[in-house]
């Protein structure tokens, strides 16, 4: 199953995301659930959140792996959503 891990940044919050992006990344290569992944940016071209394409067995499954982001554990998020997925294209 797919899914769409939608978060959003706190406010006033790109230094944190600074800090912990090089593990971040790390963490997305680091195994075979992540599908495709990257910044959402705002209108001025900053970074602003995360879209991250999961491919997991179980919506739980994506919980989990979502609990062990660096991005999640330093606190970086406002918000995460986690939506069932279907690739067309």
């Amino acid at each position: 199953m797919l899914i769409a891990l939608i978060a959003r940044d706190k406010a006033g919050h790109i230094e944190l995301r600074k800090a912990n992006r090089a593990e971040h990344i790390e963490y997305l290569k680091s195994g075979t659930v992540v599908s495709q992944a990257g910044p959402l940016l705002s209108e001025k071209g900053d970074m602003i959140g995360s879209l991250i394409i999961l491919d997991v067995v179980t919506l739980e499954d994506a919980h989990t792996w979502s609990s062990h982001d660096p991005y999640v554990k330093a606190g970086l998020f406002e918000s995460v959503e986690f939506i069932h997925w279907n690739k067309v294209i």
